[in-house]
């Protein structure tokens, strides 16, 4: 059945970004409203689009070269982009409604809105196309978007250095994803998914090509999925507003890395090579973030590389060949890991921009509400039995356990890890006692920035059940899910959180700190002496080459030398008339001797 539904859910934002910039940017808080209107029409729809097999959308013509190079504007509409509609949709539309509260007394608060709006646009764009050309512009221009965010507060240096980091780190592997994208289209003659998949064979003929085609797309997931060695920038990205934290790392810009893995499947599962690859990859970033996180004291930082580890557990799902669970993870994330940042967000609002958790404290007192939704999101996060986070992390640990040993050491230690940060986190700002006048007369934020909290620990500690575990726990696997594999799971997280519970229920400051960690394992700087011996060398070669080849032996040369024969000319111009009969006269004897003698 045709239906403009997916139009209007896509649209509907774009539409609200126009408005804005062009009509109510200097109307803030109605600029706001048509931004939250905007994306819950665009839920709406997506509602009504899950609730509907079968539908389709009608296709525009693009680009037609005949049978050169043909392009659809055309909409994929299966059960994954049907489900991933209404959770980006639900969490944008929370995230929206939590802004109101959170920007209220922002300068920029139209502009803050326009780009949300816009990143809405984008990220449904991906979610909905139906070809990689269609995928890769909405995919720059969520890039686009995310990097305006980021650089909200522009104003403070570390904003605008975290955005242009964020971007030029995409772009790495965004090259390799185009790359990736030409190779598919130059062995199938199409870029559209549904016409790549018969014309697999094509690849598959070609092994060597295939894992070389299929690495080269997974690039542009470890940018955007702040992979290891890309994964940089993410942290970084916390300059920008908590909200739109919540939003790059919850069930949107992250997630696409994950969800286009999953999309293309059909190219990526073909390659065992490729798969290998992926899920040592997802396995060296969840550890590394994990490790990490241990020792960061900014609130927001610790959510961050806790973003990293658990997209690593996604990506160790694509590379088992399970995208059933990698799914169910990102779901299942979505929810507790934007419940976490809004939670932050919180904090930080009501202590004044306050994001070191040394000068937090007892705020389960001040803050019930965030309290008590903070620890739902951080029991889901850890595995705890019966929430979400239990049932999707079990799935992919239940994989590695029968498929890759190895990797289900390196998981479980993970879980470990992941238990010890996220206490440490929950005793040392809710439970000790409060370092700082902000912390001792914090009070809880308004209902505006509350209630989505609630929604979102519901969807926390309930999204492991129903529709969703029903449809994603349909996993096969070689033989039925051991017993052993959650006892350990649960095990690991009990260890972990007692770990931090003794260790931090008292302390005032860091009881062990690893440098090597501190320094987030010297990746950075690795990266900066790479850019100073290659880029940088490179400019001030080009610069002295510039400056003292071609600026002063060729171009002031022909310029002095222009300048000299000016001067001699202008001696010559003297405005004397004895002097000019004189050469004149000098003129006809040379003419004379010339004519005569030579």
């Amino acid at each position: 059945m045709k239906s403009a539904l997916p139009w209007y859910a896509l649209l509907l934002p774009l539409v609200s970004a126009g408005a804005i910039t062009l009509f109510t940017h200097r109307l803030k808080t109605l600029s706001s409203l048509i931004s939250v209107a905007a994306v819950l029409g665009s839920f709406l729809c997506s509602c009504l689009i899950f609730g509907q097999k079968g539908l389709s959308a009608p296709e525009l013509k693009w680009i037609d070269f005949g049978t050169v190079f043909t392009v659809p504007f055309g909409f994929v509409l299966d059960d994954l982009s049907r489900m991933m509609l209404v959770l980006v949709s639900g969490i944008g539309a929370l995230i929206h409604i939590y802004s109101l509260g959170y920007m209220r007394d922002d300068e920029g608060k139209s502009r803050y809105f326009a780009a949300l709006s816009l990143f809405m646009f984008a990220m449904l764009g991906i979610v909905l196309a139906n070809n990689f050309v269609m995928l890769f512009i909405f995919w720059e221009l969520v890039a686009f978007t995310s990097y305006v965010l980021i650089g909200h507060w522009f104003e403070r240096d570390a904003a605008a250095d975290a955005a242009n980091k964020a971007f030029f780190t995409n772009r790495i592997g965004d090259f390799g994803f185009m790359l990736g994208i030409l190779l598919v289209w130059m062995s199938t003659g199409s870029v559209v998914f549904a016409d790549i998949a018969p014309r697999l064979s094509i690849l598959t003929s070609h092994p060597a090509f295939l894992t070389i085609a299929a690495l080269l797309i997974f690039c542009g997931a470890v940018g955007k999925s702040a992979q290891f060695p890309l994964h940089v920038w993410l942290p970084d990205a916390m300059e920008g507003p908590t909200p739109i934290s919540a939003l790059i790392h919850a069930a949107t810009m992250v997630a696409a890395g994950v969800y286009m893995l999953v999309r293309v499947g059909f190219i990526i599962q073909a390659s065992p090579s490729a798969l290998l690859v992926i899920a040592w990859i997802g396995t060296i970033s969840a550890l590394l973030a994990a490790l990490i996180a241990t020792q960061q004291n900014d609130i927001k930082r610790i959510l961050a590389y806790s973003t990293i580890s658990q997209l690593g557990y996604m990506m160790i799902a694509v590379g088992l060949a399970s995208n059933e669970a990698a799914m169910f993870h990102l779901f299942t994330h979505a929810f507790f890991k934007a419940l976490l940042f809004l939670g932050a967000g919180s904090i930080i609002i009501m202590l004044h921009h306050e994001q070191n958790i040394w000068k937090m404290g007892g705020l389960a007192r001040h803050l019930p509400i965030t309290f008590l939704t903070f620890v739902v999101g951080a029991l889901a996060l850890i595995g705890f039995p019966l929430f979400s986070g239990f049932f999707s992390k079990d799935t992919i640990l239940a994989l590695a356990y029968d498929h890759n040993m190895p990797i289900f050491v390196v998981a479980l230690f993970t879980a470990f890890l992941t238990a010890f940060y996220i206490l440490r986190l929950v005793v040392v700002v809710y439970f000790a006692k409060p370092r700082s006048d902000a912390a001792r007369a914090s009070d809880e934020s308004p209902l505006v920035m509350t209630g989505p909290l609630i929604v979102l620990a519901l969807l926390a500690w309930l999204g492991g059940y129903g529709f969703f575990a029903r449809h994603f726990l349909a996993i096969p696997h070689e033989k039925e899910l051991l017993l052993i594999v959650p006892v350990l799971a649960i095990t690991a997280m009990i260890l972990g959180a007692g770990l931090a519970i003794a260790l931090y229920r008292n302390r005032t400051s860091e009881p062990i700190e690893v440098d090597l960690l501190r320094r987030l394992f010297y990746i950075d700087e690795s990266y900066r002496w790479l850019i100073h011996w290659t880029q940088e060398l490179l400019a001030s070669i080009s610069a002295f080459f510039d400056r003292w080849i071609i600026d002063a032996s060729v171009v002031r040369g022909v310029s002095g030398g222009t300048w000299g024969i000016g001067a001699l000319l202008r001696l010559i111009q003297m405005g004397n008339l004895q002097a000019y009969a004189f050469l004149f006269g000098l003129g006809i004897v040379a003419l004379i001797y010339f004519a005569v003698f030579r």
